[in-house]
């Protein structure tokens, strides 16, 4: 069951950048963020620890990701920072991807690569995933070395894994 507090502001975040006229880049920006956000413990304590006033929370923020990010999507994530729900980040923004894909009719469809795709790569990728799904997709690529080489793909329940890493672990398994 899903949080109200967390679909409130994901469904807010996504009036604005709607509003704004820049969902799409937003999103992606977003996204991209939350993985980040993920990824470093370091950047997690800082947008979480209380002790840090909000003021100096947002300027992290606007450091981190002014000139890098559109204007909408560092005031998004600064409001949403200073109003203490850094904790929240990726499922607030996790909704807001689902909500931008649904109003588009499109599923989510989330790789792992080693290295970052190309434009024609994530082209064929999608075309790819929705041929294999049935679905049209919303393709967000996330670079993760531990894949080792090739990807894994999750687009709602179902996960494809091609990963180089899969395969070395069936590997051995056999051995």
């Amino acid at each position: 069951m899903s949080d109200p507090v967390i679909e409130g502001y994901a469904k807010a975040l996504f009036e604005v950048a709607r509003a704004e006229g820049s969902l799409d880049e937003v999103e992606d920006e977003l996204f991209r963020f939350a993985r980040s956000y993920e990824n470093s413990e370091s950047l997690r304590n800082a947008l979480i620890d209380e002790m840090i006033p909000a003021g100096k929370r947002q300027a992290i923020v606007e450091d981190l990701l002014g000139g890098k990010s559109t204007a909408t999507t560092v005031q998004l994530v600064s409001m949403v920072v200073g109003s203490g729900r850094g904790r929240d980040l990726p499922a607030i923004i996790d909704q807001l991807v689902e909500r931008a894909s649904s109003a588009k009719n499109l599923e989510v469809a989330q790789v792992r690569s080693a290295i970052a795709l190309t434009d024609d790569q994530q082209t064929r990728l999608s075309a790819a995933l929705a041929n294999a799904t049935g679905k049209q997709v919303n393709l967000k690529v996330v670079v993760d070395p531990s894949v080792l080489g090739g990807i894994i793909a999750t687009v709602g329940d179902t996960v494809i894994d091609g990963s180089v890493r899969t395969r070395l672990d069936q590997l051995k398994a056999r051995l």
